[in-house]
């Protein structure tokens, strides 16, 4: 799990779009989230998977944004980008290198056991001759 540091988070409070009455024309409770992926602090392999897969998410200075407007306070909007900013990068898969093993004694015996019951089954299928 990557870890951001909130030093790196920069929110600012907008208000939210739509419908809503007086409280959405009066308060700011929708927030926009900015995290510059160019300058952020988790290692160079992760970064180049994440700007990869979300290269048309990243703005052209290397910022993320994520507007979160879904609930009626800014605490609660706030929360949102910031999870919604980590699935993200839970999103992105690390390859983990595979590790080359031998196959066990066990199985080698099973395999020639198989091939010789195999080979038998073909043999079993040839003509007949007379002279044997």
């Amino acid at each position: 799990m990557i870890k951001i540091k909130e030093s790196e988070l920069h929110f600012s409070f907008v208000r939210s779009q739509g419908p809503g009455g007086q409280n959405v024309n009066k308060v700011s409770t929708a927030v926009q989230l900015r995290y510059n992926i160019h300058e952020s602090d988790i290692p160079k392999h992760i970064k180049e998977l994440f700007i990869e897969k979300y290269s048309n998410r990243i703005s052209k200075n290397g910022d993320i944004i994520i507007i979160a407007q879904s609930y009626r306070t800014q605490n609660k909007n706030k929360i949102d980008a910031i999870n919604r900013l980590e699935s993200l990068f839970s999103d992105i898969k690390i390859p983990v290198k595979r590790i080359a093993t031998k196959p066990s004694k066990a199985s080698k015996i099973k395999r020639v056991e198989s091939k010789k019951k195999r080979s038998l089954v073909k043999k079993s299928r040839k003509k007949v001759s007379l002279d044997d």
